[in-house]
């Protein structure tokens, strides 16, 4: 793997300036994730920036972004490679007249294998960092398939061969830890857990996300989602969704964040009407005499 960082402080530099403002835990994790060439497994919060960190990697490095979206039923097929069965039927067609030893060695090649984005960043020559997205949503299954990947660098594809990695991609592994992953994965990574950010970091990154902000405004927009996130809702507002916010206020010109606006526009904050009701009960919405 290339050591794309030379010190955590360059890390922060980095990041910062392609849009993602790390906290010095972060920062520390990259960088020793690269220089040790280990994958990055990151557990936290729906919305607190994980696969947003996994962007801004790949932006501040220049590297390609292949991304392994996980899902209940990913299997090997989606994840790793496949055949090309239509042309393989094909070239055994024009080929039948020859055994079946033969006829192998002609299917099972380069021109018929289908690279999914595990193999495609294994055989990727080029600075690669490869995001392995809500890998909890995925069946345990994939974690097996996983193993070999992550540990080795490699994979071994029966009718083919091992392929080996040419340039080693940066690994980032995501999970909302809506299943615990096992063991034998966690052992091949370090370990990162991001919560949502302090008051003075989510102030900083609305900054950089929305500099048109009445700074005035910045200390209660960010107080509000705060105050949001004590509430036992359904799903808290994310980092992205308090930037969202900070666009919406600024497109409609608010001076002054009174309960009112708060009220008209928890659309952009909170998705689900139980949670509506929540916020409106507990921050004392029924009215203007809310938060200002």
């Amino acid at each position: 793997m290339s050591n794309f960082f030379s010190s955590v402080d360059q890390v922060t530099d980095r990041l910062t300036t392609a849009g993602y403002l790390p906290s010095l835990d972060i920062a520390t994790a990259v960088f020793l994730a690269d220089r040790l060439g280990k994958p990055l497994l990151i557990e936290g919060p729906a919305g607190v920036g994980k696969t947003e960190l996994a962007k801004a990697v790949a932006a501040a490095v220049r590297a390609e972004l292949i991304r392994l979206q996980c899902y209940e039923g990913v299997d090997e097929a989606r994840a790793l490679y496949e055949w090309n069965h239509a042309k393989q039927l094909l070239r055994i067609t024009a080929t039948s007249g020859e055994d079946w030893d033969s006829t192998r060695d002609h299917v099972f090649t380069e021109e018929f294998l289908l690279a999914r984005p595990l193999l495609a960043a294994i055989r990727n020559p080029e600075p690669t960092v490869l995001l392995i997205d809500e890998l909890d949503k995925a069946d345990v299954e994939l974690e097996g398939l996983l193993l070999e990947v992550l540990g080795d660098f490699q994979v071994s594809i029966p009718e083919f061969g091992t392929v080996t990695a040419v340039r080693k991609p940066f690994v980032i592994l995501t999970s909302n830890a809506h299943r615990d992953l096992s063991e034998a994965l966690k052992r091949r990574c370090l370990y990162l857990h991001i919560d949502y950010p302090s008051a003075e970091l989510e102030k900083a990154i609305v900054a950089l996300k929305v500099p048109e902000l009445d700074a005035a405004l910045a200390e209660p927009v960010v107080a509000t989602v705060s105050a949001l996130r004590q509430l036992s809702l359904r799903k808290a507002p994310s980092i992205a969704e308090t930037v969202d916010w900070a666009k919406t206020l600024v497109a409609l010109g608010t001076r002054t964040l009174t309960g009112a606006v708060v009220r008209s526009t928890l659309g952009v904050l909170l998705k689900y009407q139980s949670d509506h009701r929540v916020a409106i009960e507990r921050l004392g919405l029924d009215d203007d005499s809310g938060r200002r």
